[in-house]
């Protein structure tokens, strides 16, 4: 009598999701990337019941306190409580960062894959637009436009999103061009799809991923941007809480009050550094060869 052995079948490489998951999970520091943008997405969405005083209060005989049980990083020359700036401030940073990084990532996507799709003249035309917009460093095109325009949150916006959209515009357009040469698209044109359908349903979500990660490295570029403009006297006004206004104010006291520039310039570091190795992270989640090695 023959004896039947069952052998278990082999267990399938993960896709989709579970594989994400795994090749996020092979890069250990992403995760701390993650932790410390959810922990200051959240200080600055609960601000108010966070802060420990009103960030515009000011107490003239508590000025310049260094830190203590009631004002935990000490107070500012107007004697206001640090910590309570700090936390309202994060709300200005990641408000002004995630905006611009958001129109300049729809407007550089819009014209790089239009640029890439179209090709001849359009192309030659969009990317020597672009290129001028590169040929500026983006903290000195930024300080030019809201010099122009004056210092307000949407100016600001405006013009962190004007210096980032030519890097989203080649992100876009290299992949655009490879793509529009593959069966799948001219199958789509035989069958009558639009030139937006075809983008927009067919070509965007096969290049976001890489998007997505530009975003994110991005993010703390425009973060860095709005700091950078707030401490030359270009961010939002006084008496709103900045981490770059707080850096400028506190750099008048840096030998007496050390900790009202250290404070928040330890957090812009932090903010940063998270969020690139987040971008890290969905980088070697999100590309294929590396996913592989993984």
């Amino acid at each position: 009598m023959t004896e039947i052995v069952l052998t278990p079948a082999p267990s399938r490489p993960p896709t989709g999701l579970s594989a994400l998951l795994r090749a996020f999970n092979a890069n250990k520091a992403s995760w701390i990337g993650l932790v410390i943008v959810i922990l200051v997405v959240l200080a600055a969405i609960f601000a108010p019941l966070l802060a420990p005083h009103d960030p515009l209060e000011q107490d003239i005989l508590d000025r310049l306190k260094p830190p203590t049980t009631d004002h935990l990083l000490g107070t500012d020359y107007f004697g206001r409580d640090t910590l309570s700036r700090l936390l309202y401030g994060a709300r200005v940073s990641l408000i002004i960062g995630v905006g611009a990084t958001l129109i300049a990532m729809a407007l550089g996507t819009a014209i790089g894959m239009l640029a890439g799709w179209r090709g001849g003249r359009f192309d030659a035309v969009a990317m020597q637009a672009m290129d001028m917009l590169l040929a500026f460093p983006s903290l000195i095109l930024g300080l030019i436009i809201v010099a122009m325009l004056g210092p307000s949150m949407p100016n600001i916006i405006a013009a962190i999103a004007l210096t980032s959209i030519p890097t989203f515009a080649r992100i876009a357009r290299a992949p655009t061009i490879a793509m529009k040469g593959r069966d799948f698209i001219e199958a789509g044109r035989a069958l009558g799809f639009s030139d937006t359908r075809i983008l927009t349903r067919h070509i965007l979500p096969n290049i976001f991923p890489e998007i997505l990660v530009m975003a994110t490295l991005w993010l703390a570029n425009a973060i860095r941007t709005e700091a950078s403009l707030a401490f030359i006297g270009l961010g939002l006004k006084p008496p709103t809480p900045t981490w770059g206004g707080m850096i400028r104010e506190g750099f008048e006291n840096i030998l007496d009050s050390a900790w009202l520039a250290i404070a928040p310039g330890v957090a812009i570091l932090i903010v940063v550094f998270a969020l690139n190795l987040l971008g890290d992270g969905l980088r070697d989640a999100i590309d294929p060869k590396l996913r592989n090695e993984t």
